[in-house]
């Protein structure tokens, strides 16, 4: 098969459409995580992700209009442990990610029915995306990537030098909701791309390989678009003609880009 009449398969085009402007929101969001040294919230969220799709397919309802609610109270319910409970950041998200993956696997054995839909959001099945999650990925990055232009300044202070921040008026305590929030619609997004387990890759990488060739952050989040969009646009085309898991051969496209950048920046 050649690559004009691959482009002519419309679940091949719905995928490409969901699966760039995810790669763009994960890109961008990603840098102001991996710099703020939050990146392992995508890892903990996706984890509540999965038990809230669960939920959703428990009750019959489309699981998006489950998820995006239930992991927004999820990251919420990570920065509240964090503040009352006094516990390290990162012992909160493992609070968090342990009840949202219990949950699943409790609802999983309750319902022996929808074990092969769970399976898909668990492993990631982009090549299946609906015209309906296209167009919802399409308007939630959208509104993702507006939020994050308007509030660009203030996440770019609060990134680098947060006690600064607040001594300029910045609310950092908004901010950091914010981005919380914004990372865990994020997420929902990035599940039917990579699934679950790999979704903490798509925020991650594409961030630490530009990092490892930019100078300057402005030049670092559009490295890491670009990054973020080949690793998609190349895992979906290699998956589908050599038969393998696209979220997994995303991934593993992202992990070669981040090994070359290593390469020469040593070499540079």
């Amino acid at each position: 098969m050649d690559i004009v009449n691959f482009l002519q398969y419309s679940f091949i085009q719905k995928a490409f459409f969901a699966g760039s402007f995810v790669a763009i929101t994960c890109a961008v969001l990603g840098m102001f995580l991996v710099l703020r040294k939050m990146s392992l919230i995508g890892d903990g969220l996706s984890h509540v992700s999965f038990g809230a799709i669960a939920l959703g397919l428990f009750f019959g309802v489309y699981p998006f209009y489950v998820a995006v609610p239930v992991v927004m109270l999820g990251s919420l319910a990570i920065l509240k442990i964090t503040e009352k409970a006094k516990v390290y950041g990162d012992a909160a998200i493992g609070i968090v990610s342990a009840i949202g993956i219990a949950g699943g696997v409790i609802l999983a054995s309750l319902s022996k029915g929808f074990n092969v839909d769970l399976f898909s959001y668990l492993f990631g099945n982009i090549l299946a995306i609906s015209a309906t999650e296209v167009i919802l990925s399409i308007i939630l990055s959208f509104l993702m990537l507006a939020v994050l232009f308007f509030f660009y300044w203030d996440l770019f202070s609060a990134t680098f030098d947060e006690e600064y921040a607040k001594t300029t008026g910045i609310k950092t305590n908004f901010i950091n909701t914010l981005l919380a929030l914004l990372t865990a619609v994020t997420v929902v997004l990035s599940v039917k791309v990579v699934g679950v387990m790999l979704v903490s890759a798509l925020l991650i990488l594409p961030a630490v390989t530009a990092l490892q060739l930019a100078k300057g952050f402005k030049t670092a989040i559009i490295l890491a678009v670009i990054i973020s969009l080949a690793s998609v646009v190349s895992g979906i085309t290699l998956s589908f003609f050599l038969d393998l898991p696209t979220g997994a051969t995303i991934v593993m496209i992202n992990a070669v880009f981040f090994g070359f950048a290593l390469i020469y920046k040593k070499i540079r």
